[in-house]
């Protein structure tokens, strides 16, 4: 009995841990992202109803005649699935700012206000911690901003049904009947685990950063780098200097600083190809955006796992320092 309860004791105070991590951020891990769509909600639904008396003012009476039906309505369809994107975008959005933040004080804040002593205090170990922290970081924020951001695109995507069927578009109804919201949130939620371990390099440094800085946090994570760069740069700009700046760039900045940004895994613009020259109208943006979920190139590639090792690598060095300092 005693083994059994010993072996879920670990668990059962992560979860504690957990929860205390939500309920001491959830401002930025769900308000934040709440507060940010119900104002893209409002402004959504204020240009639907201008839209839609203006749409009814200038209406003729005359049959609008298509050429194309089913074409039309595909397109219908597609921008009902920009609207669910968008609004899970706006939340990602919000996301990339909570994160990149959160991490960046979730090990220097509580040495600087000396609550860490208090928690030190609990039998509570600093791998726990450190975990709990990059949990929410890299996988239960993401989530719950997927959930948050699907539900304001259904706000969105309801207010467009409402608005064009008030305005008397032809076939309003298409924009629910031939979109494919089932099929979007299935192929985001596959990114997850893309997502996780892209981020997992710019978490681990911010983290790294959280622990290790005595002061000024900010100065040491994205300062000194971005500083570290431009002087790169100009350097290079000398006559006889070569260096590679744009992979210098490239893993200081964007693997370094920007892999929590959502999408920035894409296996398009990872390997420079990112084209968007075969757009022909808004309609094909959709389907040109799920390009970038296939995760056979992403998970191929030397990138993705490179990152994640020094990602990792950086956390246990958090935990490490964690336990050797305890003020700021």
């Amino acid at each position: 009995m005693n083994a059994v309860t010993n072996q879920a004791s670990p668990a059962r105070t992560f979860a504690w841990l957990l929860k205390r991590e939500y309920w001491e951020h959830r401002g930025g891990f769900v308000w934040a992202q709440f507060i940010t769509g119900g104002i893209a909600v409002f402004f959504a639904l204020l240009g639907a109803v201008i839209g839609a008396i203006s749409a009814r003012r200038n209406m003729v009476g005359d049959s609008i005649t298509m050429d194309d039906l089913a074409e039309y309505t595909r397109t219908l369809g597609q921008v009902g699935d920009g609207l669910l994107l968008g609004g899970i975008g706006i939340a990602s959005v919000v996301l990339a700012f909570v994160v990149f933040f959160y991490a960046l004080g979730s090990l220097y804040d509580d040495r600087r206000d000396r609550s860490v002593l208090f928690w030190k205090s609990m039998p509570v170990s600093d791998v726990q911690t450190v975990l709990s922290k990059a949990a929410w970081a890299l996988l239960l924020a993401p989530l719950i901003s997927i959930a948050i951001g699907a539900a304001v695109g259904m706000a969105l995507w309801l207010i467009a049904i409402v608005g064009a069927l008030i305005a008397g578009v032809p076939s309003p109804w298409a924009l629910a009947t031939h979109s494919h919201p089932f099929s979007l949130l299935w192929l985001l939620l596959k990114t997850v685990p893309m997502s996780l371990l892209w981020a997992l390099p710019t978490v681990g440094w911010l983290m790294f950063c959280s622990a290790w800085a005595s002061s000024k946090p900010f100065l040491w994570a994205v300062l000194f780098p971005l500083l570290a760069c431009v002087m790169l740069s100009i350097l290079s700009a000398m006559p006889g200097v070569s260096l590679p700046i744009g992979w210098i760039w490239y893993i200081v900045v964007y693997r370094g600083l920007l892999s929590a940004l959502p999408g920035t895994w894409s296996p398009l613009a990872v390997s420079g190809n990112l084209d968007s020259s075969t757009l022909q109208n808004p309609s094909d943006l959709v389907q040109w955006a799920l390009q970038h979920t296939d995760s056979t190139r992403v998970y191929g590639s030397a990138d993705i796992w490179i990152g994640a090792a020094v990602g990792i690598a950086l956390i246990a060095t958090s935990i490490y320092l964690r336990r050797r300092r305890s003020e700021a």
